[in-house]
């Protein structure tokens, strides 16, 4: 005999399932994501410290995590600038410039970052090299002084160079002095340090005889390339980190795919960080510029849609 639907009694959710809802319940109430502090570096430059009880635990220099503000915004790649695991927090560092950023700078502590997954990445291959440069041009700054941390702690001579287009946008200044044994601050307008790019100062090192056994260099992809041609007829191993289009992070779309030693790898899973000697700088940025229509459309509607609201 069939029976009736309409006299089956709904059956129950099984409790397992109700444990599930129980445990997420407690999760959100410990304010994971939620925004602790927040610091203008610059005009355009911001610190945000995020709990991440758990990510805290795991990262290591070089890495990085994916955020995204609200349930239909994109998915932003951010190198790890710090972190605390006795606090239980994450310090990312950011410059505003395109959709995303904007909204992430409005945020203020208390508010929740809508997801935060990491850290993912391979990390810094930290070793004692002997003398090493770390190199950090612009926001570059923030994730070159965790790997200057480690270096040091691993017992290198640390010689830091750090770089902006102006004095407004250095920052972090006293962190590197504190871990480096030397540390060469420029500004491309002479306003503030030494007068020129990172580049100049790099090659100025490397062809000053003494031994430099390897360069770190984190920074806008035309600063690593030319990073790489400093270093290149020395023949030191140049570590970059790579900012190329990323969505998921885990290798499954394939936006982040850069050519490596003509092999094709993806900074995702395989970098972020690669021997500079090594990367098709021309196909980099060229891929970078893929989707820069729509991201100042995208942009400038989200600005239009703000001053209506104001």
């Amino acid at each position: 005999m069939v029976n009736d639907p309409s006299t089956l009694k709904p059956k129950k959710k099984p409790k397992k399932e109700n444990h599930a809802c129980e445990k997420t319940s407690k999760m959100s109430t410990r304010g994971s994501n939620i925004i602790l502090y927040r610091e203008s570096l610059s005009p355009n430059i911001h610190l945000i410290k995020v709990t991440a009880p758990v990510i805290s635990t795991k990262v290591q220099a070089g890495q990085f995590v994916i955020i995204r503000i609200g349930e239909k915004g994109e998915r932003i790649p951010l190198t790890f600038a710090d972190w605390d695991e006795k606090e239980g927090s994450i310090t990312l560092i950011f410059m505003q410039v395109g959709t995303s950023t904007q909204k992430l700078a409005l945020l203020q502590p208390g508010d929740p970052i809508t997801n935060l997954v990491g850290p993912l990445g391979k990390p810094t291959d930290i070793d004692k090299f002997g003398t090493v440069l770390c190199v950090g041009g612009g926001i570059g700054i923030a994730p070159i002084t965790p790997i200057a941390r480690a270096l040091k702690a691993a017992g290198n001579k640390v010689i830091s160079i750090i770089g902006a287009r102006g004095k407004e946008l250095l920052f972090w200044e006293d962190r590197l002095q504190n871990i480096s044994d030397e540390l060469v601050v420029c500004t491309d307008d002479g306003s503030y340090g030494r007068g020129g790019l990172v580049t100049e100062v790099l090659h100025e090192l490397c062809s000053s005889g003494q031994q430099i056994d390897r360069v770190f260099a984190i920074g806008p992809a035309i600063m690593m390339k030319f990073c790489a041609e400093a270093t290149k007829p020395f023949g030191i191993k140049t570590i970059t980190s790579l900012n190329s289009i990323m969505v998921d992070g885990t290798g499954m779309c394939g936006c982040c795919r850069v050519s490596v030693n003509w092999q094709t790898k993806f900074a995702c899973v395989d970098g972020p960080e690669f021997d500079a000697h090594l990367v098709d700088w021309s196909e980099l940025m060229s891929r970078q510029n893929t989707y820069i229509d729509e991201e100042k459309y995208s942009l400038q509607e989200w600005q239009n849609r703000q001053d209506k609201t104001a």
